[in-house]
């Protein structure tokens, strides 16, 4: 149950660390040894000061408690501090009743009210400013209209149920004789025997739907048929078949010519390249006889025998060329006339080939669409064999079908106010269900508005009634120079001494100091303090003697699970746990707050 806190630069504390048991932890220290620094440390914890130490750009608290650890660091920021971390309190309603009524400390609001002598209501009630009554008066009464319209409507359908009920078993009762009423009519049908007329019909109009299917299809394939027939009618009479007058024995002709011709060209070329070869290489001599002489040499022909010269046969290769030019020219020639008529042959295949299939497919379109309009026709006629043959059988079943499709759309239109019945009785039956559970609500509704709407009346009455109890007790303990005191309906502290009312500037520094711990004890129990803090902090109490102030501890250590206690060490020693705050690090030059 140990509250544990750490202290850096906080105040006038540097450094420093304590413990806070349960009952009375006292720190008795002279001035500029940390006392007061300590219970602002402890504050700052709480989330209701923030304090630095002067000069120091940042510092921090950090407490640990049997339910939780906090951490609390104080940053300057300009002129002002900022905090960081999530303090032991952290709602601000909350903040304002432990800176109230569990902070007593010497800047305490009550306690510095009380020696000004002002009238309390303002500081007092301060926590009322955070309750936001009005408000939630508001959103309760919104509540309460929501729950009494349902309430109302939950009351409504109570009294429907008896009517709707009724509604509902006469709406059972038609339907049940509706559907006996169908049975009968299904009855008669039946006696007719398996080929009954209703049967008969119903295979009769099962025919002409497919009849009528039949000749639906058939039509739109004899649509298509006949249109693609024509379309190859219309391809066939565009279609242009070429001459194919002699063209193979042309063919034949061009072929054989052009042999011919690459023949000659092949044997030309051979003689020529030989030749060439003899002349280019100067090896005469290995077909023929060659003279060497100085002016030109003398060849012998080595096809003739006559005599020849170099010069002349060089004349007669180039006109060997100039033959093997012309041959290969008349080559291209008739090679291009085969490549013409073997194109114009294949074409004439090719045209010839279309010709024949779309005769074929022609053919075969007619014999199509002859069976199928022979089919249609069929089609038809069983499409008005089984029409007539319905229209027979619907003369006949007439009335009898008549009569039962009123009885089934009868019995449809029953049963469906039947389900909108049952649904609607349903639906009130559960909004009359809620009838209690509703008024309950209502009613609790109405206690707590009516509790928000006295609470400041509750509270102050509390508070009052609190103050005399406390009171009482602090006359009863401390040797008073007044008789009681008491707080107004204005919450003015009025004070009775030798049987008249007096006010508090005629009482001492230490009666002054013991009505303003009444007035913050009161506010503590009015207000519930001690539920959200648990910690009492007191300092700077001045004006009361030793036995006087060890009287006062005794009686706050009675109102608070942990009280922290300064004083000055000439007071004795106090029974209960004393913090030595000789081992801390304060600022002792005077320059920030370490009392």
């Amino acid at each position: 149950m140990t509250w544990t806190v750490d202290i850096d630069h906080i105040a006038g504390i540097l450094d420093g660390a304590a413990t806070i048991e349960p009952g009375l932890n006292a720190v008795r220290a002279a001035n500029w040894q940390g006392k007061s620094s300590f219970v602002t440390a402890v504050e700052a914890a709480l989330g209701t000061a923030m304090e630095l130490t002067e000069g120091a750009d940042s510092g921090r608290v950090h407490l640990d408690t049997p339910e939780r650890s906090v951490t609390v660091r104080l940053v300057r920021e300009g002129d002002g501090v900022r905090r960081e971390g999530t303090p032991y309190l952290d709602d601000e309603y909350d903040v304002t009743r432990a800176a109230l009524f569990a902070c007593l400390d010497a800047d305490n609001p009550i306690r510095e009210a009380i020696r000004r002598g002002d009238d309390l209501e303002a500081v007092l009630l301060r926590p009322l400013d955070f309750e936001n009554i009005d408000e939630r008066i508001a959103d309760l009464q919104r509540e309460r209209e929501r729950v009494e319209a349902d309430l109302s409507q939950a009351r409504e359908a109570k009294k429907r149920l008896p009517t709707v009920q009724e509604r509902v078993t006469s709406l059972e009762e038609e339907i049940a004789a509706l559907r006996e009423k169908r049975a009968e009519l299904d009855e008669s049908d039946d006696d007719a025997g398996d080929d009954s007329v209703r049967q008969r019909l119903s295979q009769a109009r099962s025919e002409r739907t497919r009849a009528e299917d039949r000749v639906e299809r058939l039509e739109g394939s004899i649509e298509r048929t006949d249109a693609r027939l024509s379309e190859r009618r219309e391809e066939l009479a565009e279609l242009d078949v070429p001459d194919h007058d002699d063209i193979d024995e042309r063919l034949e002709s061009a072929r054989a010519d052009l042999d011919a011709v690459k023949r000659d060209a092949d044997l030309l070329q051979s003689v020529y390249t030989a030749t060439e070869r003899l002349l280019d290489e100067n090896r005469l001599d290995l077909v023929t006889d060659v003279e060497r002489e100085i002016d030109a040499d003398a060849v012998a022909c080595w096809t003739c025998g006559g005599e020849t010269t170099r010069e002349e046969i060089e004349t007669r290769l180039d006109a060997l060329g100039t033959r093997l030019a012309e041959l290969r020219a008349a080559a291209d020639t008739r090679r291009e006339r085969v490549e013409e008529l073997e194109t114009k042959r294949e074409r004439h295949r090719q045209v010839t080939s279309r010709r024949d299939d779309l005769q074929a497919e022609i053919r075969d379109l007619e014999a199509k669409l002859a069976d199928r309009r022979q089919s249609l026709a069929d089609a038809r006629d069983r499409l008005d064999d089984a029409t007539d043959r319905v229209e027979t059988l619907s003369a006949q079943v007439d009335e009898t079908l008549s009569t039962l499709s009123d009885v089934e759309s009868e019995i449809k239109y029953r049963e469906a106010e039947l389900d909108d019945a049952t649904a609607e009785l349903e639906t009130l039956a559960e909004r009359a269900a809620r009838t209690d559970a509703l008024e309950a609500d209502r009613a609790d509704i109405r206690a707590e508005i009516e509790e928000l709407r006295t609470r400041k009346d509750r509270i102050e009455r509390d508070a009052r009634e609190a103050f005399d109890e406390a009171m009482d007790e602090i006359v009863t303990r401390f040797e008073t120079g007044f008789e009681t005191a008491r707080l107004t309906p204005d919450f003015e502290v009025v004070v009775a001494r030798d049987g008249r009312e007096t006010s508090l500037d005629a009482l001492s520094e230490g009666e002054r100091e013991l009505v303003g711990f009444v007035a913050a004890l009161a506010g503590r129990d009015a207000f519930d303090a001690g539920d959200v803090c648990p910690l009492m902090l007191v300092d700077g109490v001045g004006g009361l003697d030793d036995a006087n102030l060890h009287t006062l501890v005794d009686y706050l250590r009675e109102r608070t699970e942990y009280l922290v206690f300064t004083a000055y060490p000439e007071y004795a020693a106090f029974d209960g746990r004393e913090i030595d705050p000789t081992a801390w690090t304060v600022a002792n030059d005077g320059s920030a707050r370490a009392d």
